[in-house]
C-alpha cells in the first residue's frame, strides 16, 4: 500500500511504516538492524536486516492463519525491550495489522480499562512474561492460546463476554463492501459530518489505514485512546530522517518506551534507513554510568532522541565529559517532550570542541509524533551569545500545519497564545471518533509567545497558575534556577494550588540559604518559591518526563514528618490515606473514592508497596503505630482508618464505622483455652502414634532438615544404603548421589532411587535451552552446570510456598514433594517420577510451607482462612484443623523431643499444637506484631525464636510457651530466624541482617542496600551465613560479621539460599540462590563464582531445595519444578 504526501512541496509516492522498513532490508540485508546490549557483561545480541525480516514474516504467516482478519485488525502487544522487538512490530504491521502496545508494568486496572476500550481480539504476549500477563490480564482472554514456534510469543484471544459486539460491526462488510454502521456512541460523531462529502471526511474505518494505537500519559489529564494512521507518522518519520541526514552508518539509540509515540520515530527512522537500532533493558535506562556506557563506549550511538529529564540523569560531568564531549559518537542530540533546557545550562555541559547537533523538537501524542524542529546554530553556544534567551521551537514538519490563537479562537501573529496542530491528513483518531474532518486541529494546552515568525514556548496550561494577583509561568522558575552552577537539575510544582515548591538535585556542596537568597534576587516578588527541598534525584516517568505526582508525594511526607503533634480532624485523616492509596497503586488522583472495604494487597499492593503505604502513615500521623502492618496486610482500608484513629488519636467518643467481623475469636471457634502444661510423651494416642514411626528425612528451604532418632535408625531394617547413611548427608543432599551411582563404572549417568537413569526419564523430561553464562570476572574457570527440566506439576496458581522433601528409609514408600498453592491445592508428587500421589483443595490461598509431623503420617500445613491443616502424607485426607483468628501464613516447624508443633498467624500469636492429642497445648500473644514469618526451634538450648512484623525477635521456651527474651530491630521482620550452636541470624527490611547470641544479646549487624525479606542459611558444615537482598544482591558473611562475597543477580532475592555439596564436582560446596524474575543461580560457597544458570518462564518467591542431583522450587507461572543438575563438560549428572 502506497500514500500519496507532499514533502518539500513536492506530491511524493511514499510507503507504510513496513513497507520502508521492507525496502531498506532489500538493499541491506546483511547489514546489521537491531542490537540488544543487556549490560551484563554478556555480548551483545545482533540481528541483520535479513533476520528481522524472515522473524517478522513467520509472525505474519502464522497471524494470518490464526485471526479473524478485518479491514482494521488490531493487536495487542505485551513485552518488553529486547532484541525480538522491531521484528514483532513488522510482523503485526505486514498482516496488515495496527500494533497496540500493552504497558506490562501498569497498574492492571489501567491495563485492563485500556483493552476494553481499544477492543482488540487478540493480545502477543511475550513468552517469559505470560505468567505475568495471566495473572494480571488473564481474565479478559480465553484460557487457551497458541505458542509461536521460534517467535517467543504466545497468542491470546479476548472472550466473546468481554468483548463489544457493537464496536466489532465496524469490521464487518455489508453486501456491497462497505462498512457497516457504527455503534450508538459513535453516532453523534457521524452526525456532526454527515453534510460533509466522504472525499472531505477521513475515516478510520478505512482499509488498512492504522499503523499503532497508544494511549496519552495522563497527565495532562484523562488518558485518551490514540489512533494512528501510516498517512499521519511517515511524513514525520521522511522528514525527519531528511533533517538529521541518517546514513546505514548510524546507530539509533530507542530511548523511549514502546507506549511512548517517539519510539516510532526511533525505531523506523533507524530502520527505514538501513542504519542500526540500539535497544537495552528498561532497567539500564535508569542506572546512568550503565547507560552511558553502553551508548558511548560500546556501541557509539549517534542519534539520540531523549527528555530533557533524561538527558538531565546523566548528570553534568558526565554530560560533558561523555555524552558531549570533543570526541563522542553523537551525531545528533534530538530533545523533546518537555521544555527545552536553558541554553546556559547546556553550554555548562557542551565539552570544548563538541560538534554535536541539537535540536528543540515539539509536537503531542494527539497528532503522532512530532510537529515541529528547530536545530540550535552552534555560534549560541559561543561565551559572547546571551545565554538567558528562549529556544525556539521551530519550523512546522511536513504535512503539518500549526497555528497560534489567542483566547477568543482567533489566529494571531504577534504575541501569547495557545498551540493549535492538524494538516490535511496529519490527524489522528481520539477515543471514539470515526470520522474527522480534512485538516481537523488539535488544542495542545501549550502556549507559546510569537515573535518574529518564531514561537516560544511558555508552557503548558496546567503551569499557568494566578499567584499573588499576578500571572506566572512555573516553567520559568526551573530555568532561572537551573541557571546557577550549583544546580544539576530542578522541578517545580504548585502544591495543592496554594505553595510553590522548588525541588533542586544539587551539584557539589550548595547551602540551601543561599540559593534561595539568589533566587530573591532573580525573579519577581510573586515567582519566589514558598519553599525549597533538596533531593538526591528527580523521579520521572516511564516515557522519562518528571513525575510531578511524585514530587506532590515526596512534598506531602516531607509536611508529615514536621506535622507531630499536630492532630488531623477524621476527614483528613480519611483523604490523606486515600491519597496515599491511590499514590502507592498508581491510580490517577482524580479516581473515584476508594471503597471503605478495599483490600490493599488485592487492590495491586504487595510486600514493598505495603511496606510504603505502612512508613508513610507513620510519617504522616508523626508516631509508631503498633500492629498497623499487619491490618494493612489483611485488613481493609476502612480498618486501616479504624486502627490509626483509635491508635495515634485516641478519644472516648470516636465512633468506628468498621469492624474486624471477618476475623474469628478463637476462643469461639475452638471451644476452649489452651491448656499451659508441659507436654510429656505418656501413653494413648500420642505414644500409638510414635509406635508407627516411619523412617525418613525431610528437607526443607534453608537447608532445615529433620530425620528420625538413632534409635529408630538401630532398629530399621534399611540395609546398609538405608536411612542411617542418608542421615549423614542431610546437610550435603548431593553427596547422597554417590549411593545412587550405577554399577558401571563407564557410565557417567547416574540412576535414580528407582533405578532409572535420568537418560531414559525422556517421556518426563522437558528439555530448556540453556543460556549462556556470562563470561564475566566472577564466572569461574572451572566446568559449568546446566539444569534441565525433570518434570513439572501444575497447582492452578502462583506456587509462592517452598516445597517441602521427605525421603522415607524404606524403597517401599515414595520420595515425595509436598507444596501448595494461591489456588488453594496442595500436591503430594513423587519426587522421581514427577507424579501427582493426590492433591487437596482447601478453602484459601496457600503460601504456608509444608511441615512433616514426627511420626512421618501427616503434613502441616497453613492456610488464608486461618485454619492449620493436619492432612494424612500418604494420602492428603483431613485429620485435623485447627482454627486461629486470621491468616496464616507462616510454617510450622517441629520439636523433635515433644512431636510439638508450633506455627504463628497474622492474629498475632504462636501456637504449639499436639496434633496427636488434636488440642492446642499453648498460645503466646507477641507483644502487637503479625507473624509472617516461620519459627524456628533450636535444641540446645532449648529455645523456640519468634520473628514479628513489629519488629520484634523473641525466644520462647517451646515447652511452657514463656517468653525467655526479646530484642527490637526496629523494622517489621518477614525473614524467618535461623540459629546454629552459637548464634540466631535474622533479616529485616531496614536493611541489615542481625546476629544475636542464644542470650539475647546483639553480636553483630551486617548492612545491605534494599530490605531484607529472605531468611538467613547457616549450614552446620560450613561456616557462613547466605542470605539475599532487595538490592539484587546475594551475600556470604562469616560468622564474625565480615563480609567474605558477593553476587549481584538480576533481580530481588526473596527466596532463602541453599546449599548443598558435590562430590562430582572437585568436591565443591554449592549454593542455590533464585531471584525473582526466575533466575536460577547455582554458586560456588568458597569464591561466589558462577557454577551454572537457568531462567524459569515465571517470577519465583518460593525457596529452592536440592536433593541428590535435584533441585525443587515453585513458580509463579503456577508451577512446581524439579530440575535435574548436569557437568555440563561431560554431559553428567552431578
Amino acid at each position: 500500500m502506497y500514500l500519496l504526501i507532499l514533502l518539500h512541496g513536492y506530491a511524493v509516492l511514499v510507503m507504510t511504516l513496513q513497507e520502508m522498513v521492507q525496502t531498506a532490508a532489500s538493499l541491506y540485508p546483511e547489514r546489521r538492524a537491531v542490537c540488544f546490549d543487556e549490560s551484563n557483561n554478556k555480548a551483545a545480541v545482533i540481528y541483520t536486516y535479513r533476520t528481522v525480516i524472515n522473524l517478522a514474516t513467520k509472525l505474519t504467516d502464522f497471524l494470518r492463519e490464526h485471526c479473524c482478519l478485518t479491514e482494521n485488525l488490531e493487536i495487542g502487544l505485551y513485552c518488553y525491550p529486547g532484541i525480538d522487538l522491531p521484528s514483532w512490530i513488522l510482523g503485526i504491521l505486514q498482516v496488515p495489522a495496527a500494533y497496540s502496545p500493552i504497558d506490562a508494568d501498569a497498574v492492571p486496572i489501567l491495563s485492563a480499562s485500556f483493552i476494553k476500550k481499544c477492543n482488540f481480539q487478540y493480545a502477543l504476549v511475550e513468552k517469559d512474561k505470560v505468567d505475568k500477563f495471566t495473572v494480571t490480564l488473564g481474565h479478559l482472554f480465553c484460557q487457551d492460546s497458541l505458542e509461536i514456534d521460534k517467535v517467543g510469543l504466545i497468542l491470546f484471544q479476548r472472550n466473546c463476554s468481554n468483548v463489544d459486539v457493537n464496536l466489532l460491526r465496524d469490521s464487518v462488510n455489508d453486501k456491497n463492501g462497505n462498512s457497516s454502521l457504527t455503534s450508538n456512541r459513535e453516532a453523534p460523531i457521524l452526525d456532526q459530518h454527515e453534510t460533509k462529502s466522504s472525499k472531505e471526511l477521513l475515516d478510520v474505518r478505512q482499509k488498512h489505514c492504522l499503523a499503532y494505537v497508544l494511549h496519552t500519559s495522563g497527565t495532562t489529564g484523562t488518558p485518551k485512546i490514540v489512533r494512528v494512521p501510516h498517512k499521519c507518522i511517515v511524513p514525520n518519520i521522511l522528514h525527519l530522517r531528511d533533517l538529521f541526514e541518517i546514513t546505514p552508518d548510524d546507530m539509533v539509540f530507542m530511548a523511549s518506551p514502546l507506549t511512548f509515540d517517539p519510539s516510532v520515530v526511533e525505531l523506523f527512522i533507524a530502520l527505514a534507513s538501513g542504519a542500526s537500532l540500539l535497544i537495552v533493558p528498561n532497567p539500564i535506562k535508569m542506572m546512568p554510568q550503565e547507560l552511558s556506557e553502553a551508548l558511548f563506549q560500546r556501541h557509539s550511538v549517534s542519534v539520540l532522541q531523549a527528555t530533557p529529564t533524561l538527558l538531565r540523569r546523566f548528570g553534568a560531568e558526565r554530560i560533558k565529559s561523555t555524552v558531549l564531549s570533543s570526541n563522542t559518537s553523537l551525531r545528533i542530540l534530538a530533545l523533546g517532550g518537555e521544555g527545552f533546557p536553558g541554553l546556559n545550562l547546556l553550554r555548562s555541559c557542551k565539552g570544548k570542541g563538541n560538534k554535536t547537533q541539537i535540536f528543540n523538537i515539539y509536537g503531542i501524542t494527539e497528532v503522532s509524533c512530532w510537529a515541529t524542529c528547530y536545530k540550535v546554530p552552534e555560534d549560541v553556544f559561543s561565551s559572547d551569545h546571551r545565554l538567558d534567551s528562549l529556544v525556539p521551537l521551530g519550523t512546522p514538519l511536513s504535512e503539518t500545519t500549526v497555528e497560534v490563537k489567542d483566547a477568543s479562537g482567533s489566529t494571531i501573529l504577534e504575541g501569547e497564545g495557545q498551540v493549535f496542530i492538524g494538516g490535511q491528513e496529519r490527524v489522528c483518531f481520539l477515543d471514539d471518533e470515526v470520522t474527522l474532518p480534512v485538516g481537523t486541529m488539535r488544542a495542545t494546552g501549550d502556549f507559546v509567545r510569537v515573535k518574529g515568525a518564531e514561537m516560544f514556548f511558555l508552557g503548558r496550561k496546567d503551569n499557568q497558575i494566578k499567584r499573588h494577583g499576578k500571572r506566572l509561568n512555573i516553567e520559568y522558575v526551573q530555568q532561572i534556577t537551573e541557571g546557577y552552577c550549583q544546580v544539576e537539575t530542578c522541578a517545580v510544582i504548585w502544591y495543592q494550588q496554594e505553595k510553590l515548591i522548588l525541588f533542586v538535585v544539587p551539584r557539589g556542596i550548595l547551602v540551601r540559604k543561599d540559593l534561595f537568597k539568589k533566587l530573591q534576587e532573580s525573579l519577581p516578588s510573586h515567582a519566589v518559591p514558598d519553599e525549597l527541598l533538596l533531593i538526591d534525584i528527580l523521579p520521572f516517568t516511564s516515557h522519562g518526563k518528571i513525575d510531578v505526582s511524585e514530587l506532590n508525594k515526596i512534598y506531602s511526607s516531607h509536611l508529615s514528618s514536621r506535622r507531630c503533634d499536630r492532630k488531623l480532624s477524621k476527614k483528613e485523616l480519611w483523604e490523606r490515606l486515600q491519597c496515599l492509596w491511590k499514590s502507592l497503586l498508581n491510580l490517577p488522583d482524580d479516581s473515584s473514592s476508594i471503597s471503605k472495604d478495599s483490600l490493599f494487597l488485592y487492590s495491586g499492593g504487595n510486600s514493598l508497596t505495603s511496606l510504603q503505604f505502612y512508613g508513610d502513615i507513620e510519617n504522616m500521623v508523626g508516631r509508631t503505630i503498633p500492629g498497623l502492618l499487619e491490618i494493612i496486610f489483611s485488613g481493609s482500608i476502612g480498618e486501616v482508618y479504624n486502627h490509626v484513629l483509635k491508635t495515634a488519636f485516641p478519644s472516648e467518643d470516636q465512633n468506628l464505622a468498621c469492624n474486624y467481623s471477618a476475623k474469628r475469636k478463637w476462643n469461639e471457634c475452638s471451644g476452649e483455652e489452651p491448656s499451659r502444661k508441659c507436654m510429656e510423651p505418656e501413653s494413648g494416642t500420642s505414644s500409638q502414634a510414635e509406635a508407627d514411626i516411619i523412617g525418613f528425612i525431610a528437607i526443607s528451604r534453608g537447608n532445615g532438615w529433620f530425620s528420625t532418632d538413632e534409635l529408630l535408625i538401630n532398629q530399621s531394617n534399611t540395609g546398609q544404603g538405608g536411612i542411617k547413611q542418608r542421615q549423614l548427608v542431610a546437610f550435603s543432599p548431593l553427596a547422597s548421589s554417590n549411593e545412587m551411582k550405577s554399577e558401571d563404572e563407564g557410565s557417567k549417568i547416574l540412576k535414580s532411587k528407582h533405578g532409572e537413569s535420568v537418560a531414559k526419564n525422556v517421556n518426563i523430561t522437558e528439555r530448556v535451552s540453556v543460556k549462556k553464562i556470562p563470561t564475566q570476572e566472577n564466572l569461574g574457570a572451572t566446568e559449568k552446570l546446566t539444569l534441565h527440566i525433570r518434570w513439572k506439576s501444575n497447582l492452578g496458581k502462583c506456587v509462592d510456598a517452598s516445597p517441602l522433601v521427605v525421603i522415607p528409609a524404606t524403597d517401599e514408600l515414595p520420595a515425595s514433594v509436598y507444596v501448595g498453592s494461591h489456588s488453594h491445592m496442595i500436591q503430594a508428587i513423587d519426587l522421581y517420577s514427577g507424579k501427582v500421589r493426590w492433591e487437596r483443595n482447601l478453602s484459601d490461598r496457600i503460601e504456608s510451607s509444608a511441615c512433616v509431623s514426627k511420626c512421618g503420617h501427616f503434613i502441616i500445613v497453613g492456610c488464608y482462612n486461618g485454619l492449620v491443616y493436619i492432612l494424612r502424607s500418604s494420602n492428603g485426607e483431613i485429620h485435623w484443623t485447627f482454627t486461629t483468628e486470621d491468616a496464616v501464613k507462616s510454617s510450622a516447624a517441629l520439636d523433635p523431643s515433644t512431636g510439638l508443633v508450633f506455627i504463628g498467624s497474622h492474629d498475632q500469636h504462636v501456637y504449639a499444637l499436639d496434633i496427636y492429642k488434636e488440642e492446642c497445648v499453648w498460645k503466646f500473644h507477641c507483644e502487637g506484631g503479625a507473624v509472617f514469618s516461620s519459627p524456628h526451634l533450636n535444641l540446645v538450648p532449648h529455645h523456640l525464636y519468634i520473628a514479628t512484623l513489629g519488629g520484634l525477635l523473641l525466644a520462647v521456651h517451646p515447652v511452657t510457651g514463656t517468653p525467655i527474651w526479646k530484642v527490637f530491630c526496629g523494622k517489621p521482620v518477614f525473614s524467618s530466624p535461623h540459629c546454629n550452636k552459637d548464634y540466631v541470624c535474622v533479616g529485616c527490611v531496614d536493611g541489615n541482617l542481625y546476629c544475636f547470641s542464644h542470650f539475647g544479646e546483639k553480636v553483630w549487624q551486617f548492612p545491605t542496600n534494599g530490605p531484607i525479606f529472605s531468611s538467613p542459611c547457616i549450614p552446620s558444615f560450613t561456616k557462613e551465613v547466605f542470605f539475599g537482598s532487595h538490592d539484587y544482591f546475594t551475600y556470604c558473611c562469616n560468622l564474625e560479621g565480615n563480609l567474605l562475597w558477593k553476587f549481584e543477580t538480576t533481580s530481588t532475592v526473596y527466596a532463602t539460599p541453599f546449599v548443598f555439596h558435590s562430590h562430582n564436582l572437585e568436591d565443591k560446596t554449592l549454593l542455590a540462590v533464585v531471584s525473582t524474575d526466575g533466575k536460577i543461580w547455582i554458586l560456588n560457597t568458597t569464591t561466589g563464582l558462577i557454577e551454572g544458570a537457568e531462567k524459569l518462564p515465571g517470577e519465583v518467591f518460593s525457596s529452592p531445595i536440592v536433593w541428590g542431583s535435584m533441585l525443587i522450587v515453585g513458580c509463579r507461572n503456577n508451577y512446581v519444578y524439579c530440575l535435574d543438575l548436569y557437568v555440563s563438560k561431560n554431559n553428567k549428572t552431578l
